[in-house]
């Protein structure tokens, strides 16, 4: 099994992103700005797209399995392997996806927390309804996993976030 980059002709790479993101248009809004994966284990099993979010945010704006390889391990070893390409470069990993009983889970599963939601994305920015699992998708619902290590991570004293005593 192998994961690399890929640095040009991403759009070879459509047929399978369109999987996760069905809408064309919607992809060119990140993939020239993205950084797309690809996993290779005798033939393409898997492809992600992160984007630079800044605030030390990296998004994943787009994975998907080939539909015969899922339940194999090939999306939670590419999560994986973003998680720890980009650790101590970016303090967060996020994903924003529809509120869906196939996605939620698999992300959970694999160490992300719920964050919050954009309400009628999918409605407001698609041309036509989408489904997953018979429900059609209308909030996105991000989800983050903290990837900085001990020292990016941590804040410093007296930065909490909680109102001082002074």
């Amino acid at each position: 099994m192998e994961i690399r980059e890929i640095r040009e002709n991403k759009k070879q790479f459509l047929p399978l992103l369109l999987a996760a993101d069905e809408q064309e248009d919607m992809i060119d809004r990140y993939l020239d700005r993205g950084t797309l994966y690809v996993l290779d284990d005798g033939g393409v099993k898997c492809e992600c797209v992160v984007t630079d979010e800044g605030g030390g945010v990296l998004e994943i704006k787009n994975i998907a399995t080939a539909p015969e390889w899922q339940g194999h391990g090939y999306g939670k070893a590419m999560l994986d392997f973003v998680a720890a390409a980009y650790r101590g470069r970016y303090s967060i990993l996020q994903v924003g996806t529809g509120d869906s009983p196939l996605t939620i889970p698999f992300y959970e599963k694999c160490g992300f927390t719920r964050s919050h939601r954009i309400r009628n994305f999918f409605t407001d920015h698609y041309d036509h309804p989408i489904y997953e699992a018979g429900v059609q998708l209308v909030d996105m619902i991000y989800l983050q996993k903290k990837i900085g290590n001990e020292e990016t991570s941590k804040q410093p004293a007296g930065r909490t976030g909680q109102k001082s005593s002074e």
